[in-house]
């Protein structure tokens, strides 16, 4: 939104209308108010880097010298970039049951997504949810995060489609499996071959429509809720390698019931 945005808000007339966009338009400012905090941050530790002291640093910003220390402790992390500047929607699918037409949210979903949403806090976002539609029909705004596997979405299907390093469909058994496409090397979830503590996920930044979808899809549901926990303790090393860029990563987890034991990288990342 523009300044021509909020003077049209100004001047709405009708109330409910203009509660809600200027609700809007104060969610805009926040996200980009932390985004502007956290690239001034991470501007002032590059000109650290680079040989510029502090002092000159503060000249330069017309800050004090304490200020700058104030700035580099209180910004939101500079791994915030991660997710996008925000607002960041986290999309979950509600999976059709001949019983409940409008479909049900599975237990292991609810948690990946509640554990993403914790991480965004953290990094100084203001997370939207977002449940898909057991028809998988939605169109994501920018800044999304889809945990959500191509089964249950026509987006994420279109955009692993895109992946130019690693699919994700049925193989010839009729079960889910994460292929190298380069390679051939398939990479089969322990769950599948007996093994009821461990899941593996597919991660990805994708392109789809000009916008960048953050995908987080378990082979199994349980899988997802490992990939946001290597997310959040391995994320400002994944930023360190991938940035702002595309990029796809397997993750591989093992688990005690819906707590996430250990967690590793199984491939990548690997940035397009």
């Amino acid at each position: 939104m523009d300044t021509d945005e909020f003077e049209q808000i100004r001047a709405e007339k009708d109330p409910l209308r203009q509660a809600q966009r200027a609700t809007e338009l104060i969610d805009v400012y926040k996200n980009r108010s932390a985004e502007l905090a956290r690239l001034r941050r991470a501007a002032i530790d590059r000109a650290y880097t680079e040989g510029r002291s502090y002092t000159d640093i503060a000249k330069a910003s017309g800050v004090t010298k304490g200020r700058i220390t104030q700035i580099r402790k209180s910004a939101p992390p500079v791994a915030r970039a991660f997710f996008g500047v925000g607002p960041v929607t986290v999309a979950i699918p509600r999976r059709a049951l001949d019983e409940r037409p409008l479909g049900v949210i599975a237990s292991e979903d609810q948690a990946a997504a509640d554990a993403m949403a914790e991480l965004l806090v953290l990094l100084g976002h203001q997370p939207r949810s977002y449940e898909i539609p057991p028809g998988g029909e939605w169109e994501p705004p920018a800044d999304a995060v889809a945990i959500c596997g191509p089964k249950s979405s026509h987006v994420t299907a279109e955009a692993i489609e895109a992946d130019p390093y690693l699919s994700f469909e049925p193989d010839s058994e009729g079960r889910w499996v994460i292929t190298d496409r380069q390679t051939g090397e398939v990479f089969v979830s322990p769950w599948d071959v007996g093994d009821k503590t461990k899941d593996i996920a597919y991660v990805a930044r994708l392109v789809r429509n000009n916008r960048q979808v953050l995908v987080v899809a378990g082979v199994h549901a349980l899988g997802s809720i490992g990939a946001v926990e290597y997310l959040r303790r391995n994320l400002d090393d994944l930023f360190d390698t991938v940035r702002e860029e595309p990029f796809s990563l397997v993750v591989e987890s093992t688990f005690d019931d819906l707590t996430v034991t250990e967690t590793d990288a199984l491939w990548g990342p690997k940035v397009h």
